[in-house]
């Protein structure tokens, strides 16, 4: 039988366990939430991005395709009025062979155009907010430079630039472009990042989101919640476990409650019969003298001598009575009862049974000697000493302070004149057994407590010696008095 005061580690442990596992379920399904609302936003910019680099494309190919002429002296060109539609543009050049370009880097632009027949980039300086875009054609070709802050379509964007904790950038050849600053945080406890070139060849411009989720983003609110919950769930497992203990416990004592009056009646019938039979035989033999006596008085006595022969027959009756009773209340020959029963176990059902008596009391037993000792034995009578033994004593501590209350329990074997035997040592801490009442201890009626029938150790010996052990009681040489029972070993009797 598991100990009761271990029940208590095993309940926190498991609790702790389910409380973590719970938290961490709910941390990670709160990140995977997070993460996946990161992504979709990201997913959004990226398209959003890509839509408004693709128009880049087009508005140049339109360009090349209509190839309008000159426009007249101190007059504007219409692809001058690019800006105007597209506030991202903020101005459209145009080379031919009478306009060469002014840059050497749109020149080269230019000639990269021509090699891959689509736009090409002009060397970027992303870090300064805009970059060109040239596409070759004839007679002329065409460049736009672009404003990447306004690039960005803000009325459309899935996320609040002030507030979002999400950074975006455009990231291209090493160099950067802060389009949402975010807030990152260091040292955080997760961080989200989605990287994806925007739609356009001639742009290739990585769109790079980053998010990071500090310990104050985790769900601590539900985390703690769970863990409330429980911790009240668990409580209340441990209340209704601890009410099943106590109605078992409650049951056992009951059950040894009423096995101990039986035997107790019992002997209480046994020790009445054995006193009633001493003077209800001398009745009958002074009857009987009376009668013989009569029988030599004059005939006048024939009365009496009728009357002490109906005494006579009367006491001869009570008698059969009285051991009529005797033999009703006598336990039967329980030889056929004993098995083997494992002494450390009933030592420990009775701890067990006991223990609110010694948590009452103060007194923490110790349990010493084998870890497992065989005898044979009745179990319930068994378990009734040990019972009767164990509270014993705890009545004995009574009379000396909490502070010195001991009491060690041993399981030994030791060698016996027939046989070998268990030996279970009860041995207390109190005032120890007076020299003058020790060789009345196990006397029937006999008792030192006030109230006391004087049965109990009486009905333990006798359930002892039918067991084919035996039951002594003695004084410590350091204090306090010990008790020990002995019964067959399990090998010796089989």
């Amino acid at each position: 039988m598991q100990r009761p005061w271990r029940f208590s580690w095993w309940w926190v442990v498991g609790g702790a366990v389910i409380a973590l596992a719970g938290a961490a379920a709910i941390a990670r399904q709160s990140l995977e939430q997070q993460r996946a609302l990161f992504e979709t936003d990201a997913r959004i910019v990226h398209r959003l991005l890509s839509q408004q680099v693709v128009q880049h494309d087009a508005i140049l190919a339109t360009l090349a395709l209509l190839q309008p002429a000159p426009a007249a002296p101190n007059s504007s060109s219409p692809e001058q009025r690019l800006p105007a539609l597209y506030p991202r543009i903020l101005s459209v050049q145009r080379s031919d062979a009478s306009t060469p370009w002014p840059d050497p880097g749109l020149a080269e632009a230019e000639r990269l155009s021509r090699q891959s027949g689509r736009a090409a980039l002009a060397p970027l300086d992303l870090s300064g907010g805009r970059y060109r875009l040239v596409l070759a054609s004839e007679p002329a070709s065409y460049a736009l430079t672009i404003d990447l802050q306004a690039l960005v379509p803000w009325v459309e964007w899935p996320m609040s630039p002030e507030t979002s904790a999400v950074r975006v950038e455009l990231v291209h050849a090493g160099q950067r472009h802060l389009v949402q600053r975010g807030r990152l945080q260091a040292g955080a406890g997760s961080r989200f990042e989605f990287h994806k070139v925007v739609a356009a060849e001639s742009q290739p411009f990585d769109v790079v989101a980053t998010q990071t989720v500090g310990w104050r983003q985790w769900p601590w609110a539900r985390m703690l919640a769970w863990t409330l919950a429980v911790a009240a769930l668990m409580a209340a497992m441990r209340h209704l476990q601890r009410q099943r203990v106590a109605r078992r416990r409650a049951e056992e004592l009951l059950r040894l409650g009423q096995v101990a009056r039986l035997n107790t009646l019992g002997e209480l019938a046994a020790g009445m019969a054995h006193e009633l039979n001493q003077p209800l035989t001398a009745v009958l033999a002074n009857t009987q003298a009376a009668q013989r006596l009569l029988d030599d008085d004059p005939p006048e006595l024939a009365t009496a001598r009728g009357a002490m022969a109906q005494a006579a027959a009367q006491a001869r009756r009570a008698a059969e009575v009285v051991g009529r009773l005797r033999r009703a209340v006598e336990r039967p020959d329980s030889g056929g009862q004993h098995q083997v029963v494992d002494a450390v176990e009933a030592v420990r059902r009775a701890l067990y049974l006991l223990e609110p008596e010694c948590k009452r009391r103060g007194v923490a037993p110790l349990l010493e000697g084998l870890p497992a000792l065989g005898i044979m034995a009745d179990p319930v009578a068994l378990d009734q000493i040990v019972h009767n033994l164990i509270l014993n004593a705890l009545q004995a501590l009574e009379q000396v302070p909490a502070s010195q209350r001991r009491l060690t329990l041993t399981l030994r074997t030791v060698d016996g004149t027939v046989g070998g035997q268990g030996e279970l040592a009860v041995a207390d801490s109190g005032p120890g057994i007076p020299p003058d009442v020790l060789p009345r201890l196990f006397e029937p009626f006999f008792s030192t407590r006030e109230g006391g029938l004087g049965l109990g150790l009486s009905l333990c010996e006798t359930l002892a010696s039918g067991m084919g052990g035996s039951l002594s009681a003695a004084n410590n040489t350091t204090g306090g008095a010990v008790f020990r029972l002995r019964l067959p070993l399990a090998g010796d009797a089989a």
